[in-house]
């Protein structure tokens, strides 16, 4: 009888086909226009202030909504891609948020407009780490880490797009010719992801498909791959599930102080990226710029983060990745803290830009890191949790600045404020890097075999 074939071993032995180019430029996609929403936001709130009148706190749960909707999004799809499947989910998710975004371009008044960025928020959890689980389990092992963080420069550069598309359309049609366009492009892609994005072959394995369509899956990966009919397939991580509670998984075998500290990152990145993506426009209005130039120099957060994100990817495959962002959150640190002491403008554009170098470029790569932690069955509610879990930090750094706006702060303490969870992200980060390297000097004093099947090598397969 013809051995099982590990789906795993299978793409890794494999050089990087089309088919996985394709996967990886709709996942791009799918995380770029959530970066475009993201930030658009932001840059249409001092206009929605201007014309409804709107304190900062009434600002702030403008804000609020979307993100406790991308909270409860991320929470809810992960856990359930890992029962239904990465392509159901991920498709669903963007035809829901670009209907709901779209529908917002009309809303009569704040608590309406509320509402709608609530459920425009529950689709957008649910894409980004499915579209991040996708990619991660169709790239083989020794590109993987590259090919992540290409998928997820979508998010910095649909975030910078943002602010060059707000800039625009606002001048000329006003803030709902941007809720509009950030929905119509979502509808738009559906289909198109419908008919080009594949199933992922790991889950199919997991979830008892039928061994020739696994077989149709791994088929695309290259015109000259055939299987004959009595080929069966395995996933090598296959775990037993948790039931209908996959999230209690994750703190299984070893991995719960990793996940805690994981967690905790997550959310003091997403406290500054959403603080600073909402609010620096409004920051930059009052002082002085236009709601044109203040969405150009904002959006230098996002440009930031595609360059930081590819040096970050490289420096990662090269070095230890849990230290590498520990350092680049200190510089993340130090530029935060810059930008509320200077008054030069050259030097106030260079700090938003290092700014987004460090912090959404470390965004980028720790998400990627998550993808690496968990086994196939629980991946995506790995990684789904992490991002939801930071979205309370996203939150709270949104209702924070309004808070800070509202109380007449300075902007030298508003921003020295912003700099510490960036410092504490680096903190954990070293942390995360000295458990992880305890954990593999324990893998390489176990036996020859037990060392074959841990799970904690950096140069894990999965």
């Amino acid at each position: 009888m013809r051995a099982p074939c590990d789906v795993a071993e299978f793409i890794n032995d494999r050089p990087i086909s089309t088919f996985q180019l394709r996967i990886v430029a709709l996942c791009f996609l799918v995380v770029a226009m959530d970066g475009f929403d993201a930030a658009s936001i932001g840059f249409i709130a001092p206009a929605i202030r201007s014309e409804w009148l709107l304190t900062p706190t009434a600002l702030a749960s403008l804000f609020g909504a979307g993100l406790a909707g991308l909270m409860v999004g991320a929470l809810t799809f992960g856990p359930l891609a890992d029962r239904v499947g990465r392509r159901t989910v991920l498709t669903g998710s963007v035809a829901s948020f670009g209907l709901a975004c779209f529908v917002s371009a009309f809303a009569p008044s704040l608590p309406v407009l509320v509402a709608l960025r609530f459920v425009t928020g529950l689709g957008l959890g649910g894409a980004m780490p499915n579209a991040i689980t996708l990619t991660a389990e169709y790239c083989p092992q020794r590109r993987r880490s590259t090919l992540l963080t290409l998928m997820f420069c979508g998010f910095s550069l649909g975030g910078a797009l943002g602010g060059v598309i707000s800039a625009a359309l606002i001048h000329d049609y006003g803030w709902r010719s941007v809720l509009a366009a950030g929905g119509a492009v979502p509808l738009l892609s559906v289909p198109v992801l419908l008919m080009l994005l594949p199933e992922s072959a790991r889950y199919l394995v997991l979830s008892g498909a039928s061994a020739q369509r696994v077989a149709r899956a791994l088929a695309r990966l290259g015109p000259a791959i055939a299987f004959d009919e009595t080929q069966t397939f395995t996933v090598r991580d296959t775990r037993p599930r948790g039931g209908w509670l996959p999230v209690l998984d994750l703190f299984r075998e070893g991995n719960a102080r990793n996940t805690l500290l994981l967690w905790l990152t997550f959310f003091m990145g997403l406290m500054i990226i959403y603080l600073l993506s909402s609010w620096l426009p409004t920051v930059l209005h009052s002082m002085g710029f236009s709601l044109r130039a203040a969405a150009l120099v904002a959006a230098l957060l996002q440009t930031g983060g595609v360059v930081g994100a590819i040096v970050l990817g490289v420096l990662m495959d090269r070095l230890d990745p849990c230290r590498v962002l520990a350092f680049t959150y200190c510089i993340g640190c130090a530029s935060i803290f810059t930008i509320g002491h200077t008054a030069t403008p050259a030097l106030l554009c260079l700090a938003v830009f290092v700014t987004g170098c460090c912090i959404s470029g470390s965004q980028t790569c720790i998400s990627i890191l998550s993808a690496s932690f968990y086994p196939t069955h629980c991946r995506a509610t790995g990684v789904s949790w992490a991002s939801g879990v930071g979205r309370l930090g996203s939150i709270a750094g949104s209702v924070a600045g309004g808070v800070m706006l509202s109380g007449g702060w300075s902007n030298s303490t508003i921003f020295s404020l912003i700099a510490a969870p960036a410092l504490a992200a680096a903190l954990l980060m070293h942390r995360l890097a000295r458990s992880r390297r305890g954990a593999a000097s324990a893998c390489v004093a176990a036996t020859p075999k037990s060392a074959a099947s841990c799970r904690c090598s950096r140069n894990d397969k999965r």
